[in-house]
């Protein structure tokens, strides 16, 4: 099937073939008919799966089509300032041949470049939730006559302590209008919102839920802690990897990894919510043209990276919730390419990655290196978890200690979320 046969104009299909697209994908081919129904829609899809086009599409015809006035008409909310810009740069290339206007807002930045631009008049925006809301308060937007909600990375924005604001922004929209709500994952809180915010909307799922991609191949590399830095600098020269997104839980072990990687002359930068915009905009921009050949990210900062065939996804440290751990390897093995996501697993990790292997319901491969096996004499040491209150707590993921009771403390964030602007408004 076509992008035609879905019932997009001329315009719009000239733009996606100038981007190279021809066949369109399962979550485009079942979104995009029912969003040009005027229908609301929940979305269930992993990274990689064609996603943004598949709400960018449908909104433009939509727009385009139906002349009921101007002003702002499409508001599309997303958690992060990466995601914000990558979506931006869809609806304007997919949007070239049409009369339509858009911008993006996103914080961190100097907010009179985005007044400017919203004075001139636009039909689409999209927003991080924060710079919305200031917008808002200093009177620059107008939602009065938004037609289209469109709700990206739902779960994201519940993670990231951002629902608050979201449902801010909600309560001043009109009551009449199309809602499109995406999210990689529905916990009870998602469906609580998506209960609040769709009326009747068909339900799209392309992958299952909280499942890894099969495109990528997972493998766990056991390592002692102090030993994976030079482990990770072992692999990258003796198979001469040049292209690799590495995760660390911290803004601290990013810069150091990043720090340790240079003094190996393996070109690295680091990207987290204590960069500035610009520093994460050029060290993306250098990874993707290849003058930087790793990139260390943390989740938050990585969130929504769409980089085009990227090979290797590396944990340089597991994740603390399993989540993470799918949405992190879901960089590679994008848009029907295969890749290879790496986990260097010590001791300390054991039981998060019981936690990840239940969530992907099967056991991952394991292969010691060579020179890098594991001492057995060393202890598991317990893991550091920050809560909403930026208190620090220790978390001991030993194998033969139960799980702390911390679970309500650490979802407080749901009912009393707590905003982390540095990190991605």
């Amino acid at each position: 099937m076509s992008f035609e046969t879905l019932g997009l104009s001329a315009p719009i299909v000239r733009a996606v073939r100038k981007q190279g697209y021809t066949t369109p994908t399962p979550i485009q081919l079942q979104a995009i008919p029912v969003v040009l129904e005027g229908r609301d829609i929940m979305g269930g899809a992993q990274t990689g799966t064609g996603k943004t086009a598949g709400f960018t599409l449908p909104v433009l015809e939509l727009l385009s089509n139906q002349s009921k006035g101007s002003g702002l008409r499409a508001l599309i909310l997303t958690p992060t300032r990466e995601l914000a810009s990558q979506i931006g740069e869809s609806v304007m290339a997919y949007g070239e041949y049409l009369p339509l206007k858009s911008t993006v807002v996103f914080g961190g930045v100097n907010i009179k470049p985005q007044i400017d631009a919203l004075k001139r008049g636009i039909d689409i925006l999209v927003a991080t939730p924060g710079r919305l809301l200031d917008h808002v308060n200093q009177g620059t937007i107008d939602l009065s006559k938004i037609e289209i909600l469109v709700l990206d990375e739902a779960d994201r924005m519940l993670d990231m302590g951002f629902i608050h604001d979201v449902r801010k922004v909600i309560a001043l929209l009109p009551k009449k209008r199309q809602n499109l709500l995406f999210s990689a994952t529905f916990s009870n809180e998602i469906k609580k919102l998506a209960d609040s915010l769709l009326s009747a909307p068909v339900m799209i799922e392309v992958a299952r839920r909280n499942t890894a991609s099969e495109q990528v191949q997972q493998l766990i590399h056991p390592v002692d802690r102090k030993r994976k830095a030079e482990l990770l600098s072992h692999l990258i020269t003796s198979k001469n990897w040049q292209q690799l997104l590495v995760f660390t839980r911290t803004k601290h072990g990013a810069n150091k990894l990043a720090q340790h990687l240079e003094s190996a002359g393996i070109r690295s930068a680091a990207i987290h919510g204590n960069k500035s915009q610009g520093a994460r905009t050029a060290a993306l921009a250098n990874f993707k043209n290849g003058s930087v050949r790793v990139l260390v990210a943390t989740d938050i900062a990585a969130r929504g990276l769409d980089i085009d065939q990227l090979p290797y996804v590396v944990n340089f440290e597991l994740p603390n919730e399993p989540e993470n751990y799918v949405h992190r390897i879901g960089r590679t093995g994008r848009a029907g390419c295969t890749g290879v996501a790496l986990s260097l697993v010590c001791i300390d990790e054991q039981s998060l990655l019981k936690d990840i292997e239940k969530l992907v319901r099967r056991e991952l491969p394991k292969e010691v290196i060579p020179g890098y096996e594991p001492d057995p004499t060393i202890a598991a040491e317990p893991i550091q978890k920050k809560f909403g209150s930026g208190q620090p707590r220790t978390h001991n993921r030993s194998q033969t200690q139960k799980k702390p009771a911390h679970n309500k403390q650490n979802h407080r964030s749901h009912k009393q979320p707590v905003r982390h602007r540095s990190n991605s408004d």
